[in-house]
């Protein structure tokens, strides 16, 4: 693919909390002229209004959505509209200064909210009469709901930027009041037809209404998927993510804001393993498909952009080193069954009732007559879980167990003993492992321990591959490609 000239640039929800930061930073700062252009952003709903829209996705507390779905009568969605609509005013007035942006962005909010909740009244009343059911419709209203958001805070953006004299533009790809169906290529490219990016900057919604349903494969994940396609549509010189902060070694809060290192260049291979101990550089779809349209991802932190951050990219390292300490906490899925070796399904069967349950398989190890998965499941799901199996396999015997798993990332780690290595150190720092895993490729190492112990593991860890150990710094060249 011969690539363009510009940028495709995505920001998440919790920075665009700091719109007006970002705008003396990221979207302006000392940029004049050309120097504003060809950068084209993705942006998310404003902070904490996606939890508003559907539930709040660490505790689960219900939304619009969750109350929709479960309303006996019109009173708690319809109130939880109204805070929606409330959350979302005072988000963009703490960014947007001038009275005349205010009631653009006002007027904005309740020709939306308005519209929807015509939209939800309409459908409850349809699906009242015995013909149509209402759960057939609750992925199309999850949809809807998201789009508010992105269109929201894209909407507050270009205004804001307007007023700054950039030349923004809005694309809402959120499909409002759209006639017939598109594909998600079809919905981009529509949108940026005659859009010059060399003297435009398109503000684009990180949710995209198409054919595919993109919560149906990636429900809160679609901002990446929308930013990626783009990226990889339009031939962009690099995909840029921006976050609070860079792309480290470890997690501040577990060895110290002195002792993490930004990476500054790593692979889509690290990348993947961060997604699956649940911490995503970008989600594995999104990173697909800018590796396979040959876009390189930088990793930026969005209030420095000066700093060129972590570059991703398909190269292999240099030279053997731990880049990342990472964790989290797992739940173990235990069968064991004394007459199982000779006998086929057992695994098959366990990975059916698994994904019937929607649960996330992070590792796996087995034995003559033990299968135990390591899980990021909730323990109310692994209860359901259990039952199946049990019903499924009565002679066996079937347990779970709360536990964690610490894991040390590196594109290459052939060489460095990271097995042996991490075993001494996790002892030396008075805890010990219940278990551990190296697969044959070298790029990541696993250990199981008791839940209780995953930070300071962490910790001993960091100290033992990164702080302490000069092949894990990042190289003057990985910095300077970086850059």
């Amino acid at each position: 693919m011969t690539h363009s000239n510009h940028t495709v640039e995505k920001i998440g929800g919790t920075s665009m909390s700091r719109l007006d930061e970002l705008t003396k930073t990221l979207f302006i700062g000392d940029r004049e002229g050309d120097d504003l252009y060809n950068r084209v952003f993705v942006v998310s709903a404003f902070g904490g209004i996606t939890d508003l829209l559907l539930e709040h996705k660490k505790l689960g507390q219900p939304g619009v959505y969750g109350e929709f779905a479960n309303a006996d009568n019109n009173r708690g969605w319809q109130d939880a509209l109204d805070t929606v609509a409330e959350a979302m005013i005072e988000a963009h007035e703490a960014v947007l200064t001038h009275p005349a942006d205010r009631d653009m962005a006002r007027e904005f909010v309740r020709e939306r909210i308005e519209g929807a909740r015509n939209c939800l009244i309409d459908l409850q009343r349809l699906c009242s009469y015995g013909h149509f059911r209402l759960s057939e419709h609750m992925l199309q209203i999850r949809e809807l709901l998201s789009g508010l958001g992105e269109a929201h805070s894209a909407f507050a953006t270009s205004l804001l930027l307007q007023r700054n004299g950039v030349n923004a533009r809005l694309l809402d790809l959120s499909g409002w009041r759209d006639e017939g169906t598109v594909t998600l290529e079809e919905r981009i490219q529509n949108a940026m037809q005659g859009v010059d990016t060399e003297t435009e900057m398109p503000i684009v919604t990180g949710y995209a209404q198409c054919a595919e349903g993109l919560m149906r494969e990636f429900d809160r994940g679609y901002s990446e998927v929308t930013f990626s396609k783009l990226a990889a549509l339009t031939g962009a010189r690099e995909a840029i993510i921006h976050k609070e902060f860079h792309l480290s070694s470890a997690d501040p809060k577990h060895v110290g804001i002195d002792a993490v290192r930004k990476l500054g260049h790593t692979n889509y291979d690290v990348a993947d393993q961060l997604s699956n101990m649940g911490m995503e550089a970008i989600h594995p779809k999104a990173a697909k498909t800018l590796r396979q349209a040959d876009v390189p991802l930088r990793v930026t932190n969005a209030f420095e952009p000066q700093d060129p951050g972590t570059l991703i990219d398909d190269k292999p390292a240099e030279s053997p080193a731990a880049e990342i300490v990472t964790g989290l906490d797992i739940v173990a899925l235990e069968v064991f069954e004394q007459d199982m070796l000779g006998v086929k399904g057992y695994d098959s069967a366990i990975l059916d009732v698994l994904a019937r349950h929607d649960v996330r398989i992070v590792s796996k190890q087995s034995n003559a007559n033990t299968i135990t998965h390591y899980l990021d499941a909730s323990l109310k799901t692994m209860k359901r879980v259990e039952k199946d199996l049990t019903k499924l396999y009565p002679s066996a015997s079937v347990s779970t167990r709360t536990l964690a798993m610490a894991s040390v990332i590196g594109r290459d780690l052939s060489g460095l003993s990271i097995l042996t290595r991490g075993h001494e150190a996790i002892a030396e720092a008075g805890m010990a492992t219940l278990g551990a895993t190296q697969g044959l490729r070298n790029v990541d190492v696993q250990f199981i321990l008791e839940r209780d112990d995953l930070k300071p593991v962490i910790a001993a860890l960091h100290k033992a591959f990164v702080e302490n150990d000069t092949s894990a710094k990042t190289s003057e060249q990985d910095i300077s490609q970086a850059a």
